[in-house]
């Protein structure tokens, strides 16, 4: 697996694909991040919210890489929105994963999750200035190199933008095909932000979408393999995830491209919020 990087605004390099680790156990973390790093990765993502960022933190120091060379992202819990539960957050992920520092901190969600797709008026402004301060407070003390956002609308990130010298270096957000939110990524590309595109296939549902599958047997790959492909050719950062060894290598294993009708043909399918997809 040969790595490659996105230069980030600060001149940072960041591995230009994670192995994300949403719904694994913290029992199985261990494991899986073990075979990950075996397999080539060296950008992990986690979260305070995933429970398992002692699992991911054993993995990392029980292994043999050099730390320098690993990424390690995880996130502050989206339901907190105070400078105090923010630091509480911070506080936990790091004694939790039990690193010297933490290569990048976001903040999980501009409103609690419950309220992200609840319709709710609260536009949590003034909470996220709050948090953003606990984060840039972790950064300045070490804890932490870089900081971040994930699933920050433009609103929410003019927001930082408006009151604080500290602009997000990432914005992790959910885009694979059917779901390419193009106002937000070109926000973010005329800012410097390195976006981040989480659930590349979908949470599976692309498996058996007829046009990936077409492409992928063209390309002799696994739809899975042309779902993350389409992410990285768009310029973003895909975080798949998986808890098999072999399917890891699978999602690793990206040297092919898809050609600009092929991808063209990808940005036309927009079915995503009908539910359209398989």
């Amino acid at each position: 697996m040969k790595t490659e990087y996105f230069k980030m605004r600060s001149g940072a390099l960041i591995p230009n694909l994670a192995f994300g680790t949403w719904q694994i156990t913290n029992e199985d973390a261990s494991r899986c991040v073990n075979e990950a790093l075996e397999v080539g990765y060296i950008h992990i993502d986690t979260a305070n919210a995933y429970e398992n960022e002692k699992g991911v933190g054993e993995a990392i120091r029980a292994s043999k890489i050099d730390r320098e060379i690993l990424f390690i992202t995880t996130k502050v819990s989206a339901e907190m929105k105070t400078y105090e539960g923010a630091k509480k957050s911070i506080e936990e992920s790091y004694k939790n994963l039990g690193l010297e520092y933490i290569d990048l901190l976001l903040i999980h969600a501009p409103k609690p999750w419950d309220e992200m797709h609840g319709g709710s008026p609260k536009k949590y402004l003034a909470e996220n200035l709050e948090v953003w301060k606990a984060l840039c407070e972790a950064k300045a003390k070490g804890w932490v190199k870089h900081i971040g956002v994930s699933n920050f609308n433009i609103e929410d990130l003019q927001n930082i933008f408006d009151h604080s010298d500290e602009i997000p270096e990432v914005n992790q957000i959910r885009v694979h095909v059917g779901h390419v939110p193009d106002q937000i990524i070109d926000f973010c590309n005329k800012n410097g932000i390195v976006v981040e595109a989480y659930s590349p296939n979908a949470t599976g549902r692309l498996m058996k979408h007829p046009t990936l599958l077409k492409m992928a047997q063209s390309h002799n790959v696994t739809p899975t393999q042309a779902a993350i492909r389409f992410d990285l050719q768009l310029g973003l950062l895909p975080l798949p995830k998986t808890t098999h060894k072999e399917y890891m290598i699978q999602n690793s294993s990206l040297d092919f491209v898809l050609t600009d009708s092929e991808m063209q043909e990808l940005l036309n399918i927009k079915d995503d919020e009908q539910n359209k997809l398989p």
